[in-house]
């Protein structure tokens, strides 16, 4: 592309809809309708530049005036009721749903990871001396030890708040970091597995590992889910950098960047809900078998949402993407 003569060429049209918005209260019929179309035009001039000869200068200047002129066609929106409905009865679970084939592989790996480490910390006296001195083990795997203390060592809704806090944020970089080939997701999710391990194989080296299940499994069947579905879908937007298909790299970046800042919103209420039950459920005086009940119960629910409501807003087209007037005008490429 010629920049010059492209510029030569349409300026005048540009220049034609800064005037319209310019006084945009007072048009006629025949001037909204002219605001319309020239608003379309450069908006596909705008996409044209940004594909073929991106200049800077240029693009900002026909960014704002796009902008400008979609604020005056379509109007200010605000976000209602209606928004929040359809982001949680749509949108997240169809995204998460999109992502299953990511990060149920990444929840069945992850597990046997941390199985395997469990079971080699476990069995290897010599491995356990490394991670504190024999006194401190003892001090945490023994009856009403740090293992059992840790849940109830502060107020339950100050705790709450902290667990919510620290996987939310776990659970966001997770998203954010994904861009980099997935590479950040992997040492995120191997840091929560040896942890997660370390448990298993000191508890079960003492014979107390159904009392550290039941500990766990009442919070962490739902809280481990959530981090594996945040890990699966910052791997995808990884391999998204590396292969983004039929589209080009940006817009798929774009698309795939944008559903995944909503499953940040998403999760972060889904861990939410995993953070009261660890503050309030886990160091409660039910018996265990009614606190693993809880969890079991709040898992299965999170996958039937996920199946079953996602699934029909998938099949129904739902991508947890914006709606289509608000993403950013592209030109169709060749098949």
């Amino acid at each position: 592309m010629d920049l010059d003569v492209f510029v030569s060429t349409h300026r005048a049209e540009w220049d034609r809809l800064d005037a319209l918005l310019r006084r945009r209260r007072r048009l006629t019929g025949a001037e909204a309708d002219e605001l319309v179309a020239l608003y379309q035009r450069t908006a596909t001039h705008l996409s044209l530049l940004r594909s073929s000869a991106p200049d800077p200068q240029l693009t900002g200047r026909l960014s704002q005036l796009v902008a400008r002129a979609r604020s005056a066609v379509t109007g200010s929106r605000r976000a209602s009721w209606r928004d929040v409905t359809r982001f949680l009865t749509q949108d997240f679970p169809a995204a998460v749903y999109r992502c299953r084939h990511w990060w149920v592989p990444t929840a069945l790996l992850s597990t046997t990871v941390a199985v395997l480490l469990g079971w080699w910390i476990g069995t290897h006296p010599e491995v356990q001396s490394t991670i504190a001195a024999p006194g401190d083990l003892r001090e945490l795997t023994r009856p009403g030890g740090g293992y059992e203390t840790y849940y109830s060592s502060h107020p339950a809704a100050a705790f709450a708040a902290q667990v919510w806090t620290n996987n939310a944020q776990a659970a966001a970089l997770c998203l954010v970091l994904g861009v980099f080939l997935g590479l950040p997701v992997l040492w995120i999710l191997l840091l929560n597995m040896l942890n997660l391990g370390v448990g298993v194989g000191l508890m079960a080296s003492v014979g107390r590992l159904d009392t550290f299940l039941g500990l766990i499994l009442p919070h962490g069947l739902l809280e481990l889910t959530a981090v594996f579905v945040a890990a699966g879908t910052g791997l995808r937007l990884g391999w998204t950098v590396i292969d983004p298909g039929p589209r080009t790299r940006r817009a798929a970046l774009a698309e795939e960047g944008r559903a995944a800042v909503g499953m940040a919103i998403g999760l972060a209420l889904v861990l939410f809900v995993s953070g009261a039950i660890e503050g309030f459920v886990t160091p409660s005086g039910l018996p265990t078998w009614a606190r693993i009940g809880v969890g079991v119960g709040a898992e299965l629910a999170f996958l039937a949402y996920v199946y079953v409501l996602g699934g029909r807003a998938a099949r129904s087209g739902a991508t947890g993407d914006v709606e289509p007037a608000e993403r950013s005008a592209a030109v169709p490429t060749a098949a």
